[in-house]
């Protein structure tokens, strides 16, 4: 017999975790090579993970909503093929607690103490550890005798991760008193003073609903709150007149139909603008974290769209400069697609490096997004109206009718000043109202 490590894959460019949704195996089930263990979620993408061998699933590492990194060892699967190599498992999970400990909690010179003094924890008749949390316990200086104390929500009581991270979080509002022997100090010194704030009751009325959010929901709020926080936004807004790209369109849209077997929508229009002013404005094709900025070489144009359900995705267009409109028209109808189908790859929605978004497909004529981290521009896409405008003409002004449209340009002030800002959203409506009416597709 051997036992093979089901690792996480490596999913595609930039994706560095992801977040375990379900285990469709048990411990103690039958498993086919290329038969599906758990499902995972990278950011707004839903996948499988595969097993690679045959085998029975002997050990799970991790529970449902954990984040797992990519490389990490999920679940140990006992084979009869001795050929299969086989990895030193408390190593792996070694390195599992070491990248998960800095997210609970710091660890004070109290506890880095009080770790070699620990004593070797071991499962006994009633209480069995996993190699994982025997790990976590040593790394916060948690003695058996403690351990023995916190409940266990996993099968037939076991203490799981889950269970030790709530643990190490409000451990420290209180001294724990231990068993000891007449040499060892009974009482461990807190290894936290912050005091959590208990949560706010809900208030409900007759008839009030409770909706859990999504895990999507979760993860967009997140995204939103951690933005907000982090880049200073500021906006500038520009009306650009639309009405040639408006009749150029009417004219070419059965044409390319027919031919390509696509719709033409403004959206690759506007996509083609963009990228074009992004090359002319290379500091606003840049990515900004801590005090470092990343000029980015690539142009690659994430779109956002909103799914049935409500939630968003921000799918990207890569090297968006080096398409012509058909070739923008196909990616963004078969990203919108994919979306509609959840048949996203998590390739698909990384690597962006500005993001414009449509707010006019629900009516709005302008908005102020939220700028896509660690990204430094947000454009808005306003509703196309038909109103009365002056027109400017060697005989004079004149009222006529038009379409027209506003832009709403978000950027982070910390990297991107006014003036950057402002020429940018100008230069993108320049290329809007420059089309030509005679353009061949």
């Amino acid at each position: 017999m051997a036992r093979f490590e089901l690792k996480l894959p490596k999913m595609g460019e930039s994706v560095a975790e992801a977040t375990i949704t379900s285990w469709l195996k048990a411990v103690g089930d039958t498993i086919e090579q290329d038969e599906a263990v758990l499902e995972i979620a990278t950011d707004k993408v839903d996948s499988e993970v595969p097993s690679e061998v045959d085998g029975i699933l002997v050990e799970v590492l991790f529970n449902k909503d954990d984040i797992v990194k990519v490389g990490q060892t999920i679940a140990v699967i006992e084979t009869e093929d001795n050929g299969n190599a086989s990895v030193d498992t408390p190593k792996a999970e070694k390195a599992v607690v070491e990248e998960t400990a800095p997210a609970v909690a710091a660890i004070s010179e109290t506890v880095t103490a009080a770790q070699h003094s620990t004593a070797s924890i071991s499962s006994n008749g009633e209480r069995f550890y996993s190699p994982l949390v025997k790990n976590m316990a040593k790394a916060e200086g948690i003695a058996q005798a403690e351990l023995d104390t916190i409940q266990g929500s996993g099968k037939e009581g076991r203490v799981t991760k889950a269970d030790m991270q709530e643990y190490i979080k409000t451990r420290g509002l209180q001294p724990v008193q231990l068993d000891a022997t007449p040499n060892e100090q009974t009482t461990q010194t807190p290894t936290k003073t912050e005091i959590k704030k208990p949560k706010t009751p809900l208030s409900l009325a007759e008839g009030d609903e409770i909706i859990e959010m999504t895990r999507m929901g979760k993860l967009i709020a997140h995204h939103m709150v951690e933005s907000v926080q982090t880049s200073a936004h500021v906006q500038s807004f520009i009306e650009a007149d639309v009405t040639t790209i408006w009749n150029w369109r009417s004219k070419v849209k059965d044409d390319f139909m027919k031919r390509e077997g696509e719709n033409l929508t403004f959206t690759p229009i506007f996509m083609e603008a963009v990228a074009k002013a992004l090359r002319d404005f290379p500091m606003l094709n840049i990515s900004f974290q801590g005090d470092t900025i990343v000029k980015k070489k690539n142009i690659n144009l994430g779109m956002a769209a909103a799914l049935g359900n409500g939630d968003l995705i921000v799918p990207v267009i890569k090297n968006a400069d080096q398409l012509n409109l058909v070739g923008i028209a196909k990616q963004v109808n078969d990203l919108a697609r994919r979306a509609r189908e959840n048949k996203l790859k998590p390739d698909d929605i990384q690597g962006g490096t500005y993001t414009v978004t449509n707010v006019g497909t629900f009516g709005s004529i302008m908005g102020t997004p939220i700028i896509n981290q660690p990204q430094v521009g947000i454009l808005a896409l306003g509703a196309i109206r038909k109103v009365p405008a002056v027109i400017e003409t060697p005989d004079g002004d004149f009222i006529g009718i038009r379409y027209r449209m506003f832009l709403s340009h978000s950027y982070d002030h910390r990297v991107v000043n006014g003036a950057l800002g402002g020429q940018f959203v100008k230069a993108v409506k320049d290329y809007l109202e420059a089309w030509d009416s005679n353009r061949e597709i």
